[in-house]
């Protein structure tokens, strides 16, 4: 059987540890570590707001909570995306 198009995508992101230092992502059969000191919008947020991520066009990580949006650009590539204005 073959089918006419492509299913949606389940693979939601989790996050599988939070520590003082900050948090694991995983998506895609990838894990990212988010560090307090390199996206300090964490830092003081609780844990509930940090694990509702969701999935925007399969490459687009939004915490709705906390109005934070990174996409995996960012994670992959921080050196290229500094969040000090130089």
């Amino acid at each position: 059987m073959k089918l006419l198009k492509n299913g949606k995508n389940i693979s939601k992101p989790e996050i599988t540890n939070i520590s003082e230092h900050g948090f694991w992502i995983f998506l895609k059969e990838k894990e990212y570590f988010v560090s307090f000191n390199e996206y300090p919008w964490f830092k003081d947020a609780n844990v509930s707001s940090i694990i509702d991520v969701e999935i925007i066009h399969n490459h687009h990580l939004y915490w709705p909570k906390l109005d934070v949006d990174l996409s995996t650009e960012i994670l992959d590539n921080p050196e290229k995306y500094p969040l000090t204005y130089k």
